[in-house]
């Protein structure tokens, strides 16, 4: 269970390697977020008047019921579960073998986003049964970021690590956009589908992550090969879950406290995430009232959103490496992307086109500084120096940040649905909010970083400033 079977990996060139690895963790974690993108495409159809007493009756739902507000907890469900269960991901993902832990959760995760579907198709008349599926497949989920990232964090250096992991993060707009195209195209005719065929993609991953993904931590990397060892065997694996619960290799206390930044950016990621989030999740919705289009048409014009989240990734990626400040990046990205959000409420009432400029530059605003922390943030934090070389605690730092950012993720739907129903622009106002926050909350590292930036050390070792 723990040496791969396709020895052919066994031996391959540095470069190479790095390479493949760079490919395959982009392919796993792109089928993670196809697999989270059908349901804001297919809350359309349910909120549409022809079709609303129909899709009522399926759920047991009313019609005078606050349907937004509903659909806001079935997100909330998801993201609450995935909140809660990405601090505990972390401790195991330190120590099992990554390989095994993100196969696990990819095949169980396949198997929740299935039964979503399943229920369309056999009727089932139960809203007790999604709100289970949804919290299940969140906490299966969450075995996906720490893994990918300490695979990724390991194999690549600090060099161009902003550029390397903008472009790779990309996966994340990558994976929506395949999840709105894919759930779109049966969402009017049989939304269950929407659900099945993502379900199956996620774990045919799971299955190529098995025999594909090979660990760092477990090679012998020399100038002109890299060789494949075998990881450790079933008894370690089941002695380290064993043992799990009972020693932390890293206090999350002190790990915070030592790591100078971990506060303020993991906080810093709750509200960049929470409006993240609240256009994956809600986007679709706002473009059919806005535009006034079908769900299908609304789907595919949200996917813009996530094209601009890809150029924005990498953007922050480059300016970061080139001026080695990565909280100033972010800072400046947020402060632009307050007054865009406003304008895009504005400007969307007023055509297509309009409408379509607005999303890719607000995309491109909005993700920038969100990649940025989850990516090559993370992996500065959880590589650093005073972790005296323990490369398996990039996973919990990457865990700390990401599971305070999703605690944004979850409240961020939630609010959207209870705020949409008094009007849109109090979604906005939200927004609007929330990025705000988050600028306030780098200002200390930024002030550090533009301050150490005009530091000199002379000859004689005592410090200047120019």
């Amino acid at each position: 269970l723990t040496s791969s079977p396709l020895l052919l990996l066994s031996v391959l060139s540095p470069c190479r390697y790095r390479a493949f690895t760079f490919g395959l963790t982009f392919l796993l974690y792109t089928s993670f977020h196809l697999s989270r993108k059908p349901i804001s495409i297919v809350k359309v159809t349910h909120t549409d008047t022809d079709v609303s007493y129909r899709e009522f009756t399926v759920l047991h739902w009313h019609i005078n019921r606050d349907l937004l507000t509903l659909l806001g907890a079935m997100d909330y469900s998801f993201l609450c579960a995935y909140a809660v269960g990405m601090y505990l991901s972390g401790i195991i993902g330190e120590r099992l073998p990554i390989r095994l832990y993100l196969t696990f959760g990819m095949l169980m995760s396949g198997l929740f986003t299935c039964l979503f579907g399943l229920g369309r198709i056999y009727n089932i008349h139960n809203l007790s049964f999604y709100i289970f599926v949804q919290v299940a497949n969140g906490l299966v989920q969450t075995t996906g970021w720490p893994s990918v990232v300490t695979c990724i964090g390991n194999w690549f250096g600090k060099g161009r690590r902003g550029l390397i992991m903008g472009i790779w993060n990309s996966h994340t707009s990558v994976g929506n956009i395949l999840g709105s195209l894919i759930a779109g195209y049966w969402v009017s005719s049989n939304w269950g589908l929407s659900f099945i065929v993502p379900g199956l993609v996620i774990a045919a991953m799971g299955v190529v992550c098995f025999l594909f993904l090979i660990e760092r931590e477990y090679c012998s990397v020399t100038d002109d090969t890299i060789l494949y060892t075998s990881g450790p065997s079933l008894d370690t694996v089941l002695t380290n879950l064993q043992t799990s619960f009972n020693t932390v290799q890293l206090s999350f206390c002190g790990l915070q406290l030592l790591l100078n930044g971990v506060i303020e950016f993991s906080l810093c990621l709750l509200f960049a995430k929470l409006v993240s989030y609240t256009f994956l999740f809600w986007l679709p919705l706002y473009i059919t009232k806005a535009a006034h289009l079908d769900a299908k048409k609304a789907g595919e014009l949200s996917t813009l959103f996530d094209v601009g989240g890809i150029v924005g990734g990498i953007l922050a990626g480059v300016i970061s490496d080139k001026l080695g400040k990565r909280a100033t990046t972010c800072a400046v990205m947020l402060l632009l992307a307050a007054p865009t959000l406003y304008g895009f409420s504005m400007i969307s009432e007023f055509g297509l086109g309009p409408t379509i400029g607005m999303l890719l530059v607000c995309g491109g605003l909005v993700n920038g500084p969100y990649a940025l922390i989850t990516t090559a943030v993370s992996a500065d934090l959880g590589t650093h120096k005073s972790l005296k070389g323990n490369s398996r605690a990039l996973s919990t730092v990457t865990a700390i940040i990401d599971g305070t950012g999703s605690v944004g993720a979850a409240i961020g739907p939630l609010l959207a649905g209870v705020l949409s129903s008094r009007g849109w622009n109090q979604v906005f106002y939200m927004l609007m909010a929330a990025d705000f926050l988050a600028l306030m909350l780098l200002l200390r590292l930024v002030t550090k970083e533009l301050t150490s930036a005009n530091v000199v050390k002379p000859r004689s070792g005592s410090t200047t400033v120019e």
